[in-house]
């Protein structure tokens, strides 16, 4: 089984990254299942209903998410209507969507995705640790395939957690910082883990926003706006191909894939 799964997307430009590059990438590569975090495509920050439904048009059949989620407050309004939108599952008891879903694929095998948070320099939210614990435990009554959405700050927290989850899930993969990282490896028990898939958007930018804002804020510590920038626009993610049978990982393989018709 090969399964797909996009780094955070960013604004009009990482839609688009993904309207043009991911169905020739999922025709190319034979892909199941696509999994994307969503949780700044719509201007850099949070969700729409209107961006949740393009990203689904293009084929993406999971959408995860994190800290930025509630970001536009309208997705209070409907992220419980969609089972496939994620929200991280460790956050308390009575906060609205979901924070796993079990879906089949089209050759009718099933897979389990889990949305987690970070608590290090992040919302001090439920234990991850012990959230992924118990939902692990549920997901494998229905399913040996679990791929890990782990949105967190420190590397080490998602290192941790990856050694953690060896054996039980098949990846742990880490989002929120916006830049990919080159550690991908299976660990001993059959786990695929990357500390962070990257970021689905303009690279020339500070992690999506237009470096011009970025350093002005440096530079003089006064507010002002951000705003997603245009640059070099990548998709960027993870190809991992997964024994069906017993869930264990056995590939994993970065994507950083540039649209050709953008300038830089």
């Amino acid at each position: 089984m090969k399964i797909f799964f996009i780094g955070d997307i960013i604004g009009k430009p990482g839609r688009l990254a993904v309207r043009e590059l991911l169905p020739p990438l999922v025709a190319s590569q034979g892909i199941d299942l696509v999994i994307a975090n969503c949780e700044n495509a719509a201007a850099g920050f949070g969700l729409t209903q209107e961006v949740v439904d393009e990203l689904y048009s293009t084929g993406i059949h999971v959408l995860t998410t994190g800290n930025h989620v509630w970001d536009k407050k309208e997705v209070l309004d409907f992220i419980a209507d969609y089972e496939t939108l994620l929200r991280p599952a460790n956050y308390p008891p009575g906060v609205p969507g979901h924070g796993s879903v079990l879906l089949p694929t089209a050759s009718g095998k099933h897979v389990a995705v889990l949305n987690l948070q970070g608590r290090i320099f992040m919302n001090p939210l439920d234990c991850p640790f012990r959230t992924a614990e118990n939902e692990i435990k549920k997901l494998l009554q229905s399913t040996r395939v679990v791929i890990v959405d782990f949105h967190a700050e420190a590397t080490s927290e998602k290192i941790s957690m990856g050694w953690f989850l060896d054996g039980q899930a098949s990846a742990v993969l880490g989002t929120h910082t916006h830049v990919q990282t080159a550690d991908e490896r299976i660990l001993p028990n059959g786990t695929a883990y990357l500390t962070d898939a990257g970021m689905t958007g303009p690279m020339d930018s500070v992690i999506g926003v237009r470096k011009e804002a970025v350093l002005e804020r440096f530079l003089l510590q006064m507010p002002n706006k951000f705003e997603v920038a245009k640059g070099d626009v990548r998709l960027q993610g993870v190809l991992l191909e997964i024994d069906e049978v017993d869930g264990r990982a056995r590939h994993i393989e970065r994507i950083n894939s540039a649209l050709a018709s953008q300038h830089r």
